[in-house]
């Protein structure tokens, strides 16, 4: 008998309270990154009905214009209109920074008798799989194409009544580990309050569902779209906002694990999200070279520590190589100390904008360079298969 189940992964648009918060953090690392590449940033945003509020801790020689820098934000995700509840133009912008620890500092900053360590301690994941060409699990790449899907028809005025804020959910069936069929798809999308449910179903499965799931859907998928039957009240003014509460969104959707550290508004010198971008370019290269079908990396680090406490690998029996040597392996072929890891990855660049929505992962973007598989040769070489 096969084994069948079934996996759900969820997504949401830019214009999320939580993801607009997540953009505005990371606008503020990346003006502060290109005047000053060594900045040092934990910024955390939090928005609701007619307020954005930014405060952290920066320590920079670049100064930066933040309400600037937050209503460019808004205006970039399509928050321009005052019966969203939040407008770029009107809203009002508190701000409350501080510099980072001088305690943190000593333990992260390089000096001639001290590397520089991770910035905090704790332990960082990264997954992939063969499922998908971006070498990603199925349902949260749908779901996030879904979501990408809800901006574009927004922004170029194919579904004029769009507004910023949305979410979707897509239920994959496996049978015996492969991916077969979308059993369900969901989306909710914040819409004008003159356009009737009927049009909505129909505009939603024609130009967002069908374009990016069509190869899986069969007659028995299920729609559910805006199943209240009405979301004209969306945005902050529905919900509050915070930075780093979609984690599960911004990776694997819950089909790798996560170590808990958000991303956003960090730099790189803060391994939750450095590490966890290598941990991901290992385990892709991993599965590129056809070591595993499936593999998960974690990483652990100890705050002001450059070398890692723990590597692990697992290939779920999916291997072609033994585990423990796969994770020497990652030691000898990956730069794995924060410096060494933010240096090949390049990590010091203003970029970081661009990850905010849709995924860290998954993404062929020129500057997502923990996406690249060039470590595939030297992995083949190093266990001497082809």
């Amino acid at each position: 008998m096969p084994k069948i189940y079934h996996f759900t992964s969820e997504s949401v648009t830019e214009g999320h309270p939580d993801k607009v918060c997540d953009a505005v953090s990371d606008s503020v690392l990346d003006a502060l990154l290109a005047v000053d590449p060594d900045s040092r940033v934990a910024c955390e945003t939090l928005t609701t009905t007619g307020l954005v509020m930014v405060v952290g801790e920066i320590s920079t020689k670049a100064y930066v214009d933040i309400p600037r820098v937050v209503r460019n934000t808004l205006k970039k995700i399509g928050y321009t209109n005052p019966d969203f509840g939040l407008d770029a133009t009107s809203c009002a912008v508190i701000t409350s920074i501080h510099e980072q620890s001088e305690n943190i500092a000593l333990g992260v900053n390089e000096t001639e008798k001290h590397e520089q360590g991770a910035g905090d301690q704790g332990m960082m994941f990264g997954y992939a799989c063969d499922e998908t060409l971006e070498l990603m699990p199925l349902p949260i790449t749908l779901a996030n194409k879904i979501t990408m899907r809800l901006a574009d028809v927004r922004k170029k005025g194919i579904l004029n009544w769009v507004r910023p804020d949305g979410k979707s959910q897509v239920t994959v069936k496996y049978v015996d580990g492969e991916p077969k069929s979308v059993t369900s798809v969901i989306v909710a999308v914040h819409h004008n309050p003159e356009i009737d449910h009927d049009r909505i179903v129909k505009d939603i499965k024609k130009h967002v569902i069908i374009p990016v799931c069509q190869d899986y859907i069969t007659p028995e998928t299920k729609f559910y779209i805006n199943a209240t039957g009405i979301f004209t009240v969306g945005g902050p003014e529905a919900d509050a906002g915070v930075t780093g509460r979609k984690i599960i969104v911004d990776t694997y959707g819950g089909m790798g694990r996560h170590g808990g550290g958000a991303f956003s508004g960090k730099d790189a010198s803060k391994v939750d999200r450095s590490a966890s971008y290598m941990a991901r370019y290992i385990a892709k290269n991993i599965v590129a070279a056809k070591l595993a079908r499936r593999c998960e990396v974690q990483l652990a680090y100890s705050i002001g520590v450059a070398d890692p406490v723990s590597v692990y690998a697992n290939t779920f029996d999916t291997g072609r190589v033994d585990e423990d040597q796969l994770a020497e392996a990652i030691r000898k072929i990956f730069p794995l100390k924060p410096a060494e890891l933010i240096k090949h990855l390049q990590l010091k660049r203003p970029i970081f904008s661009k990850t905010s929505a849709y995924g860290h992962f998954g993404r062929n973007e020129e500057e997502f360079t923990w996406e690249k598989t060039d470590k595939v040769d030297e992995l083949k070489k190093y266990f001497g298969v082809k």
